[in-house]
């Protein structure tokens, strides 16, 4: 299927590994210009070498924070008005919330729901001037089904869904999409330092936490990364153009409410 987005511009944060990474694959091999942001510059370098030799697309690289203001700053100026934008950011450790200071939580804002308003505040002018925008903001399935030792996480991503959903229905007449992506296990780096919280808390190993997770998860197995950025690429395609304000789960059936 062609997703209709050849020739586009997008952001793709926390892009040079594991989600944000599938995502900005995905997008480059649908002709998508891609502008990615890490933290870390080599894996950022590497992650763009990558996409450059397999797909051909015009790819920058801006190594930036995007919790900071320094860093959205530096990414805007090398993408100014893009038609897609992925906001991504690592979570925020796991732990017990006894021990989360208001310092602790205003880092998990700023990264996971402050840091994403501000970009989109930043881009979604030009993109309902032009009539077309597609955002997509990578949460997590504990937005549905909280995980107690991630309460940073469940809280900071927990509010910027409460904001996208009213902010996407305003916009919806310009041709301009808003919808959160949210995923279960996959293979990342950030679900080993939650296996590794788990079997701390419970007094077991991070294999045998890992076992016991896919063993629950109906797919029965954790997700991969590349098939992850498919459903991105799809939710910014043209066929997608209306479907809005929604919470998309890939979590493999792991989930199992109704709503």
């Amino acid at each position: 299927m062609d997703l209709g987005i050849r020739g586009r511009r997008a952001i793709v944060c926390a892009a040079s590994k594991g989600l944000g990474r599938g995502c900005a694959m995905a997008l480059a091999r649908e002709g998508v210009d891609v502008t990615l942001s890490a933290r870390g510059a080599e894996a950022l370098a590497a992650t763009a070498a990558e996409i450059r030799a397999a797909t051909g697309v015009a790819v920058q690289t801006v190594v930036a924070d995007m919790a900071t203001v320094e860093g959205r700053t530096a990414l805007l100026a090398a993408c100014p008005t893009p038609d897609i934008l992925v906001t991504n950011a690592g979570g925020p450790a796991p732990g017990d919330f006894r021990n989360w200071t208001r310092d602790t939580w205003l880092a998990a804002l700023d990264a996971n729901m402050l840091g994403p308003i501000e970009l989109i505040k930043a881009t979604i002018d030009p993109m309902i001037a032009q009539q077309f925008g597609r955002i997509i903001n990578i949460t997590s399935g504990a937005v549905k089904h909280p995980i107690d030792v991630l309460g940073l996480s469940n809280g900071a991503r927990s509010g910027l869904t409460g904001f996208v959903s009213g902010l996407a229905r305003s916009v919806a007449r310009h041709n301009v999409t808003i919808n959160n992506l949210l995923p279960g296990a996959h293979e990342t780096d950030r679900v080993k330092v939650t296996m590794a919280a788990m079997a701390a808390q419970r007094g077991s190993t991070p294999e045998a936490m890992k076992a016991e997770r896919a063993k629950a998860i109906p797919a029965g197995r954790f997700g991969d990364a590349m098939d992850f950025g498919a459903v991105c690429a799809f939710l910014c395609s043209l066929q997608a153009g209306y479907m809005t304000a929604q919470n998309v789960l890939v979590d493999g059936g792991a989930y199992s409410g109704v709503y």
